[in-house]
């Protein structure tokens, strides 16, 4: 959630998908329709691999005896080194929260266009409601409705931002926030043991740690064949949170093995996916993997990310424990509020942005 860019920043009409619907629901407007080599594919569904993402059951590693806690974390391990994503499952969030946080969303996005208007998403700014990382007039733009909030620290909030209405929505924001940050913080405790690290390596490394929130919501697109509901793209984050809400159309999708997968969800889990900054600190051998959103002919779709990531002030590169002959660094030391103004600032693109954390040498293509 860094400042607003020095820039000027120029975007051109950005329809919302949702009045689309309304107004013209068979019509898909051009800067929409993706390049043909954007475009999802059907394929990505059929080499769906039977047993999905890895699952970890949180209770196993905080409650576990020893046999559970060790083939737990040898899980996580795999999970973070070969899919960089996984589901957690006994995750101590209450399902009334989950339930409670998907009905403010949903009452959020169904409130009448003049009513969002009020917290609008400014060109080149990632808080508010509107399309985030549009920085052009001829860029193309997602099926997709987005609501975005700071949450911690306070000073990255914008209490302009904060909806009036639905009533309940700040409260049930907070308490969602804080549940969510409390999984952070225990996740990333047993990431660092995975890792042979102490527990509380990144704790302590990370200061007061940022935390956002972006909830996204996909209306049913009549050519989903033609669109992406969120663009590719890994996150800036230490850690991201997704919620995916009941009933919505399988949206997820990982790249994995050069091959767009879908994740199917499981009730009541959340998606844990690792972020740039943990493949920084792990020198490559947990990676943040690409991921994007699809979208569906007759569902909508509704999600709630969380995402975590290290004080702005906190200067970040390899640990020096998991560089060796066989890893040589791969990543440069930077300021993490460097970073993180340099991933707002630019389009979602893959893994591009981490470009700017690589070190670059002469064979580098």
């Amino acid at each position: 959630m860094a400042p607003v860019p020095t820039f000027p920043v120029k975007v051109g009409q950005i329809d919302d998908v949702q009045e689309l619907r309304k107004v013209e629901p068979s019509t898909i407007p051009e800067r929409f329709v993706r390049d043909l080599t954007e475009r999802p594919s059907s394929l990505a569904t059929a080499l769906s691999p039977p047993a999905g993402i890895p699952i970890i059951n949180l209770s196993k590693l905080m409650k576990g005896n020893h046999d559970e806690f060790h083939n737990e974390i040898l899980n996580l391990a795999t999970a973070c080194e070969e899919w960089g994503f996984f589901q957690v499952i006994d995750h101590g969030i209450e399902l009334n929260l989950l339930e409670n946080i998907e009905k403010v969303a949903k009452d959020f996005f169904m409130l009448p266009l003049e009513e969002k208007k009020k917290y609008p998403m400014l060109p080149g700014t990632v808080q508010g409601y509107g399309q985030a990382f549009v920085f052009s007039e001829n860029q193309k733009l997602d099926w997709c409705n987005m609501f975005a909030l700071g949450v911690e620290p306070h000073f990255i909030r914008n209490p302009k931002l904060w909806p009036a209405k639905p009533a309940e929505f700040s409260e049930t924001l907070e308490t969602y926030s804080r549940d969510v940050r409390k999984l952070c913080q225990c996740l990333l405790k047993y990431v660092a043991m995975s890792l042979g690290l102490k527990a509380e390596t990144f704790e302590e490394m990370f200061g007061v740690a940022v935390q956002a929130v972006r909830m996204n919501y996909y209306p049913p697109c009549p050519r989903p064949d033609l669109v992406l509901g969120l663009s590719p793209h890994s996150d800036g984050s230490a850690l991201t949170v997704l919620q995916q809400g009941k009933g919505s159309s399988v949206g997820l999708q990982i790249l994995k093995n050069n091959t767009w997968v879908p994740v199917q969800p499981i009730p009541n889990a959340l998606v844990i996916n690792v972020g740039d900054t943990i493949e920084v600190l792990t020198n490559g051998r947990y990676k943040s993997v690409e991921h994007r959103a699809v979208t569906h002919k007759e569902k909508d779709r509704l999600s709630i990310v969380t995402f975590y990531a290290p004080s702005y002030e906190v200067e970040l590169g390899p640990m020096p424990e998991l560089v060796n002959e066989n890893n040589p660094c791969k990543y440069r030391r930077y300021n993490h509020g460097e970073y993180s103004k340099h991933y707002v600032t630019n389009k979602l693109q893959g893994k591009k942005t981490m470009e700017f954390a690589k070190i670059q040498t002469q064979n580098s293509t």
